[in-house]
């Protein structure tokens, strides 16, 4: 018997999110995880607000939303509320209620700063990171770096002593001509975003203004154990990989391998001096030589580091596809490095998902 089409809505619902949301989903896993991390981060949440006054949105739930917008490729904060309006899956993940009103775009960029002073990506990191024991290991790490293209376009980027501009030809648009012209970030730098920096990540291709997003990967599983940001420069990868070194914990050597880019006399010889075994790849092409030696190569962890250290491609991949990175939508050294850091907690949220929670494979 044919149904009919019905089309009128129900006035009750007796089903809340937590019910709907199936026992398998992928979001559940990765919902105790957060959650755990939150719990422990409530009291740097007491410290960011007031005792008194009206109460505001609850942060676990601001980072559970933001934490969606990544995981989802969500492009837009405006976009997200139009989501969490009707998706029951993205309201039971945030912890939100059938009938709670959702908030407008703006709570994010009222917020935002309030988060990035508590230092809150770092430590939301530093959390979930905790939540790998037995995942990680303490001994082999990979480091490199990738360019993250800043939110400013080419003709933005103009000469820093120039004090007369001529009228526009059109307001909205432009035209600039810069053909022909020297352009440097000694004499030059971007209106839109001043700390962002000419660069190309190799010969051949185009120069754009953007930063260095650098990682550090453990070697066991491929899980990221530190994050830096800074300014692209000619040193900035080696520059952010001897910061990422120093933070290190423990005293015992350990290994951290690279590309022939890390593979200078100065840089192999600050490794060593910080108890690191540099597995760099050689650079026999780089004028006097290789810095690297027999010494190193002929162990076979050498070997095995130049393997492991091509996983880091998966994380840079990640971030730049799913996690929006491949053009950040912010501004500044600071905030584009603490989305940069928050991304890199979703990562990790995904890969350790994989490895404690695998799928079941259907007969």
């Amino acid at each position: 018997m044919r149904g009919p089409d019905s089309q009128q809505s129900a006035m009750f619902s007796y089903l809340s999110p937590e019910q709907r949301v199936p026992a398998d989903h992928p979001l559940r896993p990765i919902r105790v995880m957060v959650d755990l991390a939150l719990k422990a981060l409530s009291p740097s949440f007491d410290e960011m607000y007031a005792a008194l006054g009206r109460p505001s949105i609850a942060p676990e739930k601001l980072l559970r939303a933001l934490l969606l917008q990544v995981l989802y490729t969500i492009r837009s904060e405006r976009m997200l509320m139009e989501q969490l309006e009707y998706n029951l899956l993205f309201r039971w993940f945030v912890g939100l209620n059938m009938d709670e009103p959702v908030w407008v775009p703006t709570v994010f960029s009222k917020n935002r700063d309030r988060l990035m002073e508590g230092n809150i990506a770092e430590k939301f990191f530093d959390q979930i990171l905790a939540g790998a024991a037995g995942l990680v290991s303490d001994e082999h790490f990979s480091v490199d770096g990738t360019l993250v293209e800043a939110w400013a376009s080419q003709k933005s980027f103009q000469r820093k002593d120039q004090t007369e501009v001529p009228p526009p030809d059109d307001p909205g648009n432009p035209t600039v001509n810069f053909h022909g012209e020297t352009r440097r970030n000694d004499t030059h730098e971007s209106k839109t975003d001043p700390e962002a920096r000419l660069a190309r990540k190799s010969g051949g291709h185009e120069a754009r203004l953007a930063y260095c997003g650098n990682v550090t990967i453990e070697n066991r599983n491929g899980l990221v154990v530190d994050t830096e940001l800074l300014q692209a420069n000619g040193t900035a990868e080696r520059d952010a990989a001897l910061l990422m070194a120093e933070r290190i914990e423990g005293t015992g050597r350990v290994t951290i391998a690279g590309d022939k880019g890390y593979d200078t006399k100065d840089f192999v010889a600050e490794l060593r001096g910080m108890n690191v075994t540099p597995h760099v790849t050689q650079n026999v092409n780089r004028p006097g030589g290789s810095a690297i030696d027999g010494r190193t190569t002929r162990h076979a962890g050498y070997k095995v580091s130049q393997q492991k250290r091509k996983r880091i491609e998966e994380v840079f991949g990640w971030l730049k596809t799913v996690g929006m990175l491949r053009k950040t939508r912010h501004r500044g050294v600071f905030k584009v490095g603490w989305v940069f850091t928050f991304a890199a907690s979703a990562y990790n949220l995904v890969r350790m998902r994989n490895l404690m929670f695998p799928p079941v494979q259907s007969a």
